[in-house]
């Protein structure tokens, strides 16, 4: 599955910062606004424990983790549904994401210049709420012209034109389609138009670094604000992170983190973070070939997790054999689960869980 996730905010937050302590992919970091021209897309790993556990007690010739590519967008400012600065053209890139990191700068820093002279994150925020709040209602209205008619003789036009007024109402009172009393099955009629505030969003406050444990006062506030979100808050200092990241070896890191009271990295937690925003699973295959992360959407079916494989897998797809995790590590191998019947056989009802050790019988 390609996930993408579009890291938005203002100029000068410390979105390709972030972006390159993320990613081997290296976005220009300078001190002045819209020097992210061109989208940038890095493809990063997503951490899991799992995984190199199970390498570990398999010994394979490789090991395929789960990935998610990160969008660093161009900084957007006030009036960039209208064309200003640069982040009109960049609302496009931002529409083919499937979930939104939202960057809020959370320090003080006179040497740091910021796009509208002072620091100030809920501002900054309604700044960005608004500038797609704008674009997905002249979307919305483009597409209520085009249905408008039909609706009066068509049954799913009207439907379609009942939803696209409620949430032209809900965009024009300045809140998020997302928080929008529109049910999933609704939202199917209109799933098309890739509305960026439908989006899941994780904010990210990017703090100075004594305020990485604690947050501060801005954060505080951050919290506050969005409360009512359903959306995760996430205190990380790009200045650490861009630190950790210049350091060499895995032991030079968690000895950096440790001196400074910490257990894990900002990006870290970020990448889970976004994977969990995304509302997704890993299940895993294992053989001495290969053993690998697989990225399905909580929910899956064992056909379509095969289908994620090989869409043949899900076409000719017979039965599922499926060890858990924590068995398969108890245990120690496939043949000793086997053996203490800890090898479940699964037909196509079956819904997938996180961890699933999985092998696939199929016919084509």
């Amino acid at each position: 599955m390609a996930l993408q996730c579009g890291i938005v905010g203002l100029p000068n937050v410390g979105k390709s910062t972030l972006f390159n302590c993320l990613s081997n992919a290296k976005a220009q970091a300078a001190n002045f606004p819209f020097c992210t021209i061109e989208p940038n897309i890095g493809v990063i790993t997503v951490p899991d424990e799992r995984l190199t556990k199970l390498a570990e007690l398999v010994k394979p010739n490789r090991v395929v983790p789960n990935t998610i590519e990160i969008v660093d967008i161009a900084g957007l400012v006030k009036g960039a549904s209208k064309g200003e600065g640069l982040g009109n053209q960049f609302l496009g890139n931002i529409r083919a994401t499937n979930a939104i990191i939202h960057v809020l700068r959370c320090f003080d820093d006179g040497n740091v210049i910021h796009v509208d002279g002072s620091v100030d994150p809920i501002r900054d925020k309604e700044i960005i709420d608004t500038e797609l709040q704008l674009k997905d209602l002249d979307t919305v209205v483009k597409r209520i012209q085009k249905v408008e008619k039909m609706a009066k003789t068509d049954k799913d036009a009207k439907r379609t034109f009942d939803i696209l007024s409620l949430i032209k109402t809900h965009l024009e009172s300045g809140k998020s389609v997302r928080s929008a009393a529109v049910s999933a099955e609704d939202f199917d009629y209109i799933q098309d138009l890739g509305l960026l505030t439908q989006k899941p969003v994780m904010y990210v406050c990017n703090v100075d670094e004594g305020s990485v444990i604690n947050g501060n006062a801005y954060v505080d506030r951050v919290k506050e604000a969005v409360k009512d979100e359903n959306a995760e808050v996430l205190v990380i200092s790009a200045k650490i992170e861009s630190e950790i990241a210049e350091l060499d070896s895995y032991e030079e890191r968690q000895e950096f983190l440790a001196d400074l009271g910490l257990t894990e990295s900002g990006v870290n937690k970020l990448i889970v973070a976004a994977y969990r925003l995304l509302d997704l699973y890993t299940y895993f295959t294992a053989g001495v070939q290969e053993v690998r992360a697989w990225t399905i959407t909580k929910g899956f079916t064992a056909p379509q997790a095969a289908g994620v494989i090989h869409t043949d897998f899900e076409k000719g797809f017979i039965r599922a054999e499926v060890i858990k995790y924590n068995d398969f590590v108890t245990l120690g191998s496939e043949n000793a689960c086997k053996d203490a019947g800890k090898l479940g056989v699964e037909g196509k009802t079956y819904v997938v869980e996180d961890g699933d050790i999985m092998h696939f019988r199929f016919n084509v």
